[in-house]
């Protein structure tokens, strides 16, 4: 398997959180794999963006054309690293029905107004969009079950609320 993701959004958002999670994934299968955690401004609320390679690389940054999935957090910073998807990639981001057409397959939810109605606590919103991409990537590498497992793995305390926002993210973006 060779599996290229940019996660893209700011700080706070959980961006690390969701790297984390699926270095998880690949380490409980004996995958190898590569991240980068980009803090930097991060810390002060400002863009944020981690890449994770899923498969035998040397390098753990993502080139222009190679990713395979972006998976934006913030709508805008979702476009600020378009370049990074491969022809044939996969975007799912956290936008309004309004964002621009892109020549990329598209999985495209409201997470934050789901949030502001109290539908998950906006702690969860990186959680959500994970499970806005298992529901809606038809290759995605890793199974839901693995992905439980994961986020079990990294933070227990707060594992069974994640766990209820992750399958109401599938529930409600199954196509």
């Amino acid at each position: 398997m060779k599996y290229q993701i940019v996660i893209a959004g700011f700080g706070g958002q959980g961006v690390v959180f969701l790297v984390k999670v699926l270095a998880i994934c690949a380490g409980n299968r004996d995958i190898p794999f590569l991240g980068t955690e980009n803090h930097g401004m991060s810390q002060r609320g400002g863009a944020v963006s981690c890449d994770i390679k899923i498969g035998d690389f040397t390098n753990p940054v993502i080139d222009k054309n190679q990713a395979n999935l972006i998976i934006g957090l913030d709508s805008n910073e979702s476009l600020r690293n378009i370049a990074f998807l491969k022809t044939n990639g996969t975007m799912v981001t956290n936008a309004k029905d309004d964002y621009p057409t892109i020549p990329f397959s598209l999985a495209k939810v409201d997470a934050n107004t789901k949030a502001i109605n109290k539908e998950f606590p906006i702690q969860g919103l990186n959680v959500y969009m994970l499970g806005t991409a298992l529901a809606s990537v038809k290759d995605f590498p890793f199974s839901v079950d693995e992905v439980k497992t994961a986020i079990t793995q990294m933070n227990a305390k707060v594992a069974d609320q994640n766990m209820k926002i992750l399958d109401m993210a599938m529930k409600d973006n199954r196509g």
